[in-house]
């Protein structure tokens, strides 16, 4: 098959035809005569081939771009009718059309693949890297940053070179990669911050189930807290001695579960926070009998229902506070000597109260306040249950403003009415 030229073709247009022709011709010519250093060297010689027709097809596809060819038949873009003539997919001409361009402003990159030193892949990744760099790097770094992949590329292929890639400025410029990490870090972590969340509901089956995001140190912290557990309770079991010398105990997520658990359970008293003037615990109610071996269930405050054998179980926990009924308790009642509500009353009007008791409201007993209910400490009342009521903040305020009056309704709630 021999090529048409044109008088008034280009020399590029010319090479193409007559490379087209040519492949055609010798395509179908039988290998099996080769021997293996020819199959070698043509191996070599083609792919090194294929870099070099590529460099030149994009080289001819950014001329393309800026005399608009295509664009009589109504495409939007050269890349998109040159993709639809020659059923390339949309995806791989664009992206051909990314690199063309970026080649624009890598020589050296654009000179290793028209040389054949280069594979496309090789060059795509140096571009990309390069192009990563920090906005901030002295104006060396750049230069420098692709000499030393195009040596890597001698040795590496496009996926060693991705990972080279990854730390470049780190190999270019160890001071400035320093401080470049110490900025991202920062980044990532404030990043991680504001993008922290925990959900959680309850089923209604006795099971809760959740969600969430932390940063990575919070989350390995969890992390190697609970496999700690997992590991000291495979040991306890027996179970630790059954598995091989240097492998890690088998983390299954109910066993992790389990030690997630055990972590809610065993917080440290004194680390748990107040909120509402009461240290954020679950308050259990159970009758005297449930607590000396009863079936009664139990009731938290937090309006779930538990079985009277995990009522007992975790009755001496850190984190939970008992509250018997019918048996000893704390003194509720202190009187005049002091003027705010203990903890234990505080305890004893949550569990009464429910939260809030102005009408409408629903704050949760965590999110109220003592008052003083009928007598105000100032006026001679006393500090007592009895005597107490909860109140958000803006209701305690309202119940203590002149501008309003209040009464109790039928079931005890507090209204207000503004005074006129």
């Amino acid at each position: 098959m021999t090529a048409i030229a044109h008088f008034d073709d280009h020399d590029v247009v010319a090479f193409a035809r007559w490379l087209e022709a040519d492949l055609a011709a010798v395509i179908e010519r039988p290998v099996w005569s080769m021997s293996t250093q020819q199959s070698e060297q043509a191996l070599i010689s083609l792919t090194r081939v294929r870099g070099q027709v590529d460099a030149l097809l994009m080289r001819v596809l950014r001329q393309a771009e800026a005399v608009g060819a295509g664009m009589d038949t109504g495409a939007t873009s050269t890349t998109s009718w040159w993709s639809h003539a020659t059923h390339t997919t949309r995806a791989e001409a664009h992206r051909t059309a990314r690199l063309a361009k970026a080649l624009e402003a890598h020589d050296e990159v654009a000179h290793g693949l028209a040389t054949g030193d280069l594979r496309t892949d090789q060059a795509r990744v140096i571009a990309d890297a390069v192009d990563d760099l920090p906005d901030a790097v002295e104006d060396w770094v750049p230069a420098a940053a692709t000499r030393f992949l195009l040596d890597m590329a001698g040795e590496h292929d496009a996926k060693d070179l991705r990972v080279l890639g990854r730390r470049l400025l780190e190999a270019v410029d160890p001071e400035a990669a320093d401080a470049e990490e110490a900025r991202r870090l920062e980044a990532e972590e404030a990043d991680a911050l504001a993008a922290a969340s925990f959900s959680m509901a309850d089923d209604g089956n006795g099971t809760c189930h959740g969600r969430f995001t932390v940063p990575s140190l919070q989350g390995a912290m969890l992390a190697k807290d609970l496999k700690a557990r997992v590991a000291r309770e495979l040991k306890k079991s027996g179970a630790d001695g059954e598995r091989d010398v240097g492998r890690p105990p088998s983390l299954t997520r109910h066993r992790m579960g389990r030690a997630f658990v055990d972590y809610i359970e065993t917080r440290p008293a004194g680390a748990t926070p107040k909120a509402g003037g009461v240290a954020a615990t679950v308050v259990v109610t159970m009758d005297l009998d449930t607590l000396l071996g009863g079936l009664a269930a139990a009731s938290l405050d937090t309006g779930c229902r538990i079985s009277a054998g995990e009522a007992r179980r975790i009755a001496c926990r850190a984190g939970i506070i008992p509250v018997v009924l019918g048996g000893p308790s704390v003194p509720l009642d202190v009187g005049r000597k002091r003027r705010f509500h203990t903890e234990a009353q505080r305890l004893a009007m949550g569990i009464r109260d429910g939260g809030c008791t102005a009408a409408g409201c629903d704050a949760p007993p965590a999110m109220t306040e003592a008052h003083h209910d009928e007598v105000t400490w100032c006026e001679g009342g006393g500090t007592s249950v009895e005597r107490g009521r909860l109140l958000c903040s803006p209701h305690h305020r309202r119940i203590h403003d002149p501008s309003f009056q209040h009464s109790l309704d039928k079931h005890g709630k507090v209204r207000f009415t503004r005074r006129t």
